[in-house]
């Protein structure tokens, strides 16, 4: 059956008369928005024990601590005060109101300005409990804001919140309805792009499926995981970074992949004007390669994870099967060079994307989206199926109409092949080594790195016939 979406003020009034919820609203930067929805519903004394608003940064710092990187819209701040909210009202109340829910909401907010140099996002968080007795959980969310003006922006941040409080205390039991109920009565106007949930009663839920989550229900459209599992934004470890992204199926992680990444981030961390101490290295999954049925298979996804993880990468869920999509969100981070690697079929068929854009008179401006000063690609060779030619970025079979332009782009290394790679590899396919292992034949575990061959053995991923126990 399918969940109906409920008005805001109907959310708000819904909580207040829950004699069992109760806690604290501190909110940083654009207003109380969240708080006064459940003031404007009436019955607010039933669940608000206090609203707080540390708007300036002095109170804020005695209150809260201060921040090392000067920065007050940030993850480390919101955790800093969810904790110090909860355990305040924990000791002030615990003895009485017995029988309660306890919660404490926190948001730092930066809206968007007058001059409109700042677009506006922020962190809201909940720490909560869903048993009197039990210890508390805790929901975080990092939001951007399309609105805008200042004054919808505000309107935004109070409706998410409240559907955030709400989706805690009346979906926990099914996390896909808690991330989708976010967006009620929002679509278009925020998009959240991180989300964390841990605690008691959501020990077995995987913070990486919640990334998945997020890009399918179209939340965002790109999301990320450490590999550590847990969720992370850009803004905490992008910001002015040289970035190489490495997009793939990875089902599984061949050597080829393997081969791809090492030789990729080599050359990148070695190239012109870059500082190898600041540089980031993704690994990228896009929707459209983990839909390749038709239907988004989850289960696919969290193995494809599993191994990304266990090679120690950072993971990228993204919509974005066109680059554009994804250079622009990351240049919001203000990135100092950005990398880009794919093969050399994928780079021939973004080239016959682009000649499209050529009969249809926007060759320049599609290019110009996508080749931008700092932006470059890097093209792993592709081994024809005849295994007899080497397909390359020098070499590609361009069209004649694009044949100027792309030169343009050899010439100033806006496009380069990779060097160094192992041509003995190059005949392997995942397709291959998937349809191999799934039956535990023809020696597929030669074809990937040994860590993969025993972790797949070991937990059975992909369909791999007997889990070893």
């Amino acid at each position: 059956m399918a969940r109906q979406a409920l008005e805001t003020e109907q959310k708000a009034l819904e909580i207040n008369l829950n004699e069992q919820i109760y806690g604290t609203f501190a909110e940083i930067g654009a207003g109380q928005e969240v708080a006064r929805y459940f003031f404007q519903v009436g019955a607010s004394s039933g669940t608000i024990a206090k609203t707080m608003s540390a708007y300036d940064k002095i109170y804020s710092d005695e209150i809260y601590g201060i921040e090392e990187s000067g920065r007050y819209v940030c993850e480390s701040r919101l955790y800093k005060m969810l904790a110090h909210e909860y355990d305040l009202m924990n000791t002030r109340l615990q003895t009485e109101r017995i029988g309660s829910n306890f919660f404490a909401f926190a948001d730092t907010i930066s809206a968007v300005n007058f001059s409109k140099t700042i677009k506006g996002d922020g962190w809201l968080g909940i720490r909560f409990q869903l048993d009197p007795e039990g210890e508390p959980n805790e929901m975080v969310l990092h939001a951007r804001m399309l609105d805008n003006d200042n004054r919808l922006q505000q309107q935004a941040i109070g409706i998410l919140g409240v559907n955030l409080l709400y989706a805690c205390y009346y979906y926990n039991d099914d996390a896909e309805a808690m991330l989708e109920s976010l967006m009620d009565n929002l679509r278009g106007r925020i998009s959240v792009d991180m989300i964390r949930i841990s605690g008691p009663d959501f020990k077995n839920l995987d913070n990486r499926w919640l990334a998945l989550m997020l890009v399918k229900h179209k939340l965002t459209d790109v999301a990320m995981f450490g590999a550590d599992g847990r969720m992370v934004h850009a803004s905490e470890f992008l910001y002015k970074k040289y970035i190489l992204v490495v997009r793939g199926s990875y089902s599984p992680m061949t050597l080829v992949n393997e081969d791809v990444i090492k030789t990729s981030w080599e050359q990148f961390k070695c190239g012109p004007g870059i500082d190898s101490g600041k540089c980031v290295l993704l690994t990228e999954l896009t929707i459209d390669s983990l839909s390749r049925t038709g239907e988004l298979d989850e289960k696919d996804f969290l193995d494809r994870a599993e191994l990304l993880c266990s090679e120690g990468h950072t993971v990228v869920v993204s919509d974005c099967k066109a680059h554009q999509k994804l250079i622009a969100y990351l240049n919001d981070y203000k990135f100092k060079k950005l990398g880009l690697v794919l093969g050399a079929k994928q780079l021939l068929d973004e080239m016959e994307r682009k000649y499209q854009d050529f009969r249809n008179g926007r060759l320049l401006s599609a290019f110009g989206e996508l080749f931008t000063t700092n932006v470059k690609m890097y093209v792993y060779p592709y081994l024809k199926e005849d295994k007899k030619e080497l397909m390359t970025a020098e070499n590609l079979p361009i069209h004649e109409g694009l044949k100027f332009l792309y030169q343009h782009l050899l010439d100033s290394r806006h496009i380069e092949d990779i060097k160094g790679y192992k041509l003995e590899h190059l005949h392997i396919w995942s397709k291959t080594v998937l349809e191999f292992l799934k039956k535990d034949e023809e020696n597929w575990d030669k074809m990937v790195p040994e860590k993969i061959a025993i972790l797949i053995r070991e937990k059975g991923l992909f369909g791999f016939p007997h889990k070893q126990s």
